[in-house]
């Protein structure tokens, strides 16, 4: 791709200054990526579609690092509309102006171009990423990354033979802007036309492998809304990672992959030279939806037969059931060489408990969600980009209760004000008849427990304080509740929200202001040099480049 003018300059000037500091102070490896973001015609459901497409791509491209690698991507958006681009897992320690929210980053505007500056800093794992504005996440843009862990750390499965991406979920035909539209008009969605698998319909994704050999499949569910079941045909699953977590080796014969979640299991070619299906289907849904991709041995010399195998469809207790079997590998390296079981979170106490309750009401007329009672509405300016200038008026610490209120729903720009390195519970309640998602930017929490009915504080006593699976999105099931813990480590301004992603757009979703007095870097980065500035933070100065 030719660079010109303005572009040009800043990316010379980036790089420049990165290679400098790459000689000075020999930081970790980097990586750099050249994102093209175009609008492209795509038939996922047999019927031509507008779908965002990453280098002529949908879904888009493998973002590949290893621990502690810096990532250098920059994004051209092409499109008629601003674009942001979020990296759903990923911690971004330090530094929440680039977690890709509006929230805490200016979109792009249409025409222009923006370097992404991440770390993955002490992560490991199986994680995607997205377009977080507007409703564009229904048109693609998203993609996998896989975090892998550094040659000398051990892991504790042997090298598979290959290692695929498999993004699966639900998908409308219609236009993401009509999609959109109908939200802002204060309606709900419909449901669902269909499900991909890799950016296909039914029987169009194909994996290949061979016989005796055994592979490893990251599966990231990026849908809109629906929990999906993942099976394979003949072959049983070996669970291995979860969103950063090595995990206690179980065999599964299908997995609950709820939306915005992620997992790596092994899987094993040992069945008769032929092709086999892989299934992912809608759970807790009345009408179910159900798609298929192929298993393909090198040697097959037999098409694909017999019944689609089936899966559990409404069956709440085989998933909660399954979800609290899902468990960290103690003595596993993660990111670092010592044992992930290290950190004995089950000892430390609590200093603060943090209630979060969803709902669905109308506001003057109009659809709206809500957490503790408040819809959220964004503000004109990017939230940690108020913060740092300092600009009034934007928001306010403390505008959302960390207790359910019993008020009306009402729309508010909501924030909650939080200590750095307390140590939170965090309750997710669920008063609802559907299945919930919720997932925590710039954090791994440890979910220590969930059950059905209300919290209170006797479930403590069923709380997992020893191994429970440490992730960044976690299920809660209709009518109940689910129990968290978090090690607020990281200074910034770091968005709460569902995974669900029309109530997210329509205002189920807080930012959780995790604040340091000290002014230094070795709590929260600076401003990046190259930040784009939007609503009042327009005309301000960043840094020199």
């Amino acid at each position: 791709m030719v660079l010109k003018g303005s572009s040009l300059r800043q990316t010379l000037a980036v790089v420049l200054v990165l290679s400098v500091f790459a000689l000075v102070q020999a930081e970790d490896p980097y990586r750099f990526f050249n994102w093209n973001v175009t609008y492209g015609d795509i038939y996922p459901l047999g019927v031509r579609q507008q779908g965002i497409l990453i280098n002529g791509q949908f879904p888009g491209p493998d973002l590949y690092s290893v621990t502690n690698d810096n990532l250098i991507i920059n994004v051209y958006n092409n499109l008629d509309e601003p674009f942001i681009l979020s990296w759903n897992g990923m911690q971004q320690r330090r530094n929440s102006y680039e977690d890709g929210v509006y929230g805490t980053t200016c979109p792009i505007p249409p025409g222009k171009n923006f370097t992404y500056i991440l770390q993955a800093k002490d992560q490991i794992g199986t994680f995607y990423y997205f377009p977080s504005l507007a409703f564009h996440k229904a048109a693609g843009g998203f993609g996998g990354i896989r975090i892998l862990s550094r040659p000398r750390i051990p892991v504790p499965f042997p090298d598979p033979a290959g290692d695929f991406t498999v993004l699966i979920g639900d998908w409308f035909k219609t236009d993401h802007k009509k999609l959109q539209a109908k939200l802002d008009r204060g309606h709900k969605l419909p449901f669902p036309d269909g499900i991909l698998i890799n950016g296909h319909g039914p029987n169009g994704a194909f994996f290949t492998v061979e016989q005796g050999k055994t592979y490893r499949f990251r599966i990231s569910n990026v849908g809109l809304q629906n929990s999906l079941n993942f099976r394979i045909q003949g072959h049983k699953m070996k669970l291995v990672e979860v969103e950063g977590t090595h995990t206690v080796q179980t065999m599964y014969e299908s997995l609950d992959v709820h939306v915005g979640q992620s997992y790596s299991v092994l899987v094993t070619m040992d069945q008769s030279a032929q092709d086999f299906y892989i299934v992912a289907s809608t759970r807790f849904t009345d009408k179910i939806l159900t798609t298929t991709a192929t298993l393909h041995y090198s040697n097959s010399n037999k098409a694909l037969s017999g019944p689609i195998p089936g899966g559990p469809t409404d069956q709440i207790n085989w998933s909660l059931n399954q979800a609290r079997s899902i468990r960290t590998n103690l003595t596993a390296s993660g990111p670092r060489p010592n044992p992930q079981g290290s950190y004995h979170y089950g000892l430390i106490n609590i200093t603060r408990t943090i209630k979060l309750v969803s709902s669905a009401d109308q506001v003057k007329g109009k659809q709206r969600y809500a957490v503790n009672s408040v819809s959220f509405i964004p503000a004109d300016t990017p939230l940690k980009l108020a913060d740092y200038f300092k600009i009034g008026g934007v928001f306010r610490v403390g505008s959302i209760s960390d207790k359910p209120t019993g008020q009306n729903m009402y729309l508010d720009t909501s924030v909650m004000g939080a200590d750095f390195r307390a140590f939170v519970e965090i309750v997710f309640e669920n008063h609802e008849s559907i299945v919930q998602s919720w997932h925590i930017d710039g954090y791994a929490f440890w979910v220590v427990g969930m059950d059905g009915g209300l919290w209170t504080p006797d479930s403590r006593k069923e709380y997992n304080l020893r191994d429970a699976v440490s992730r960044s999105t976690t299920q809660v099931y209709p009518r109940s509740w689910t129990a968290i813990y978090m090690a607020l480590d990281n200074v910034g301004m770091w968005n709460v929200r569902t995974e669900f992603w029309a109530r997210q757009y329509l205002g189920q979703q807080f930012y959780l202001r995790v604040y340091s007095p000290v002014n230094s870097p070795r709590d929260e980065y600076p401003i990046p040099k190259n930040a784009l500035l939007c609503g009042r933070a327009q005309g301000k100065s960043t840094r020199p480049l």
